[in-house]
């Protein structure tokens, strides 16, 4: 009997001890570190043989580059949107431009020249390709405009370029490890580390710290392996352009003066003597009208003789409301008719000896955006060559206007002026202030908050209001539609009045005014004939207020929408804030 239970018992045995074995080696073996390297063009997302792999600050990015006849090239919306926003495409003639403060350079595509100005240069390379819908730009010809660096490696290819300058720390290796794509024993080696090896310490946790090689491989090493830390500040020798602007030594008391016709440039001297102090007039002349880029004008010589004679500078405006079947986007987005528009605007400026140009580019589009912020930097070197000012006209700030780009405006431009208007208009859903204190006081701080100098912000003020006629619809209340709760029981319109007209229809209709802090302005209403009428007042009080916003935001000075609007003792008003 023993002698049969014997073998079974050292088969069970001998199961039991292998078991303890494979159990022990799963043990050991959790705890042990793998030995698997990582495959680097996986790792850097390399999937074709001629991409190059970015990393940007340290930072390994989706968007990849190439190489030919040696040189790299770079997505231009890549570079546009990351390295240098001044780059400009003109997809529309294939050319490449870029804006310095004293010249704009051009490159066509898939040529070694290009022009400073009206000056020839060459590369030995290609400085844009040009393939399908896609556009790319020379690495190195983007290092010559830009504060960036860059280092290439190969074995897999990869570029690391560095924007961004400050203090690092310095990691040394104190004895032999390896750089883990993550933190954990089990994580993939990107590579074997050697005692003495120097890391740039990027992100510590508990037991694991971020580092990057020299060669831009970014992983993990354990803090146990990590030893003596040094302190370096990285650098770039980049000599940042300077821009200058021609701003004023006095504070900017302006208006507009609208001109639609020529025969109204003879009402100035009746225009100017009702003002007090006004040191800068805006008459509407010029107007874009056509696609080419050429300009309509209302200017008159003996206009502007006349402002000179009595110290008043001439900023001539320059809008796209008058000829409405002109396309806006068709002129910006095409080099040579933008370049046209400028021309043309500069001719008439030195023509009339303007002191100054005011844009008034309305209702664009997104779309539009860099060509309008480009024709802003041409502009602006034309202007400054000439010595005449360049302002520029700019809804208040908002999301869906934010392509005007302010601040890159402001680099260019000597003088933005907010339209701190319209708050409620023609068309709006329901009646309101044109301009409340609330209102004007966040276009203030939002401009500045775009980094727009104060010093060049003119805070834009209407001298009008607006009367808001509330009409009951016909069969009120005996229909479906007038159920709904969100029915409106009246037709909504408005026009637009001077302050002299909105007091007389106060007066006549024995309407009384109660002043709204919160808005700072009086309010109105009163009914005549079944329509309610209602006015959100401004007066001399009410452009007092914006004009203490002016003076709290240390702004350049205001403008004043428009000229034959106000009443004449408001100058008194205004001289005490500007002057």
């Amino acid at each position: 009997m023993k002698k049969k239970i014997m073998p079974v018992l050292t088969v069970l045995i001998l199961i039991f001890i292998i078991l303890v074995i494979i159990i022990a080696s799963k043990k050991l073996k959790q705890y042990m570190p793998s030995n698997e390297e990582e495959d680097l063009t996986t790792y850097f997302g390399l999937t074709a043989d001629d991409e190059i792999a970015i990393e940007l600050n340290r930072s390994i990015i989706e968007e990849k580059a190439f190489q030919r006849d040696g040189e790299i090239y770079l997505d231009y919306h890549y570079v546009h949107d990351n390295l240098n926003d001044r780059f400009y495409w003109d997809a529309n003639e294939n050319m490449m431009l870029y804006t310095t403060a004293d010249h704009v350079v051009k490159v066509s595509a898939e040529s070694k020249d290009f022009y400073i100005g009206k000056k020839k240069n060459s590369r030995n390379y290609q400085i844009v390709l040009v393939d399908v819908d896609k556009t790319y730009l020379a690495l190195d010809f983007v290092e010559e405009y830009t504060n960036l660096t860059y280092q290439f490696f190969e074995d897999p290819s990869r570029v690391l370029i560095q924007t961004e300058w400050g203090d690092i720390t310095n990691v040394a290796v104190k004895k032999q490890t390896q750089l883990r794509v993550k933190g954990g024993i089990k994580s993939k080696i990107l590579r074997e580390l050697k005692k003495g090896d120097t890391l740039i310490k990027m992100e510590p946790m508990q037991e694991w710290t971020k580092v990057s090689t020299e060669d831009g491989l970014i992983g993990y090493v354990q803090n146990k392996r990590l030893g003596e830390e040094t302190q370096k500040t990285e650098s770039h020798a980049f000599e940042e352009e300077e821009f200058t602007h021609q701003v004023r030594d006095f504070a900017i008391n302006m208006a507009w003066h609208q001109v639609t016709v020529q025969d109204a440039n003879y009402a100035i001297a009746d225009v100017l003597s009702r003002t007090k102090g006004l040191n800068v007039i805006s008459p509407t002349w010029f107007y874009l009208n056509d696609n080419d880029g050429n300009i309509g004008s209302l200017a008159s010589a003996d206009y502007v003789k006349y402002c000179h004679d009595h110290n008043v500078e001439v900023w001539g405006l320059v809008s796209n409301l008058v000829n409405l079947e002109v396309d806006t986007t068709e002129v910006l987005t095409h080099t040579s008719k933008r370049e046209n528009f400028a021309n043309q605007i500069m001719a008439a400026a030195i023509q009339y000896d303007l002191d100054g140009i005011n844009i008034d580019l309305e209702g664009l589009e997104g779309a539009v955006g860099e060509g309008f912020i480009q024709f802003i930097r041409e502009l602006s070197l034309k202007c400054d060559g000439n010595g005449i000012v360049l302002s520029v006209d700019n809804y208040v700030s908002s999301e869906y206007t934010k392509f005007y780009d302010r601040e890159e405006q402001a680099v260019f431009a000597d003088y933005l002026i907010v339209m701190a208007y319209d708050e409620h208009y023609a068309g709006s859903e329901q009646a309101g202030s044109v301009a409340s204190l609330g209102f004007v006081q966040k276009a203030a701080d939002d401009i500045l908050a775009e980094n727009v100098p104060a010093e060049q912000v003119v805070l834009g003020m209407p001298f009008f209001t607006r009367v808001w006629a509330e009409t009951p619809k016909d069969g009120d209340g005996d229909d479906v539609e007038s159920a709904s709760e969100e029915y409106v029981p009246y037709e909504l319109s408005s026009e637009a009045v001077g302050m002299d007209e909105a007091q007389n229809r106060m007066t006549v209709n024995g309407a009384e005014k109660t002043w709204m802090e919160d808005c700072g302005q009086y309010y109105t209403e009163y009914t005549n004939n079944n329509v309610t009428y209602k006015i959100w007042i401004e007066d001399v009080k009410s452009i007092e207020e914006k004009l203490k916003v002016m003076d709290s935001h240390k702004f350049a000075g205001a403008s004043f929408w428009k000229l034959s609007l106000e009443n004449t003792s408001v100058w008194d008003t205004i001289i005490k804030y500007i002057h």
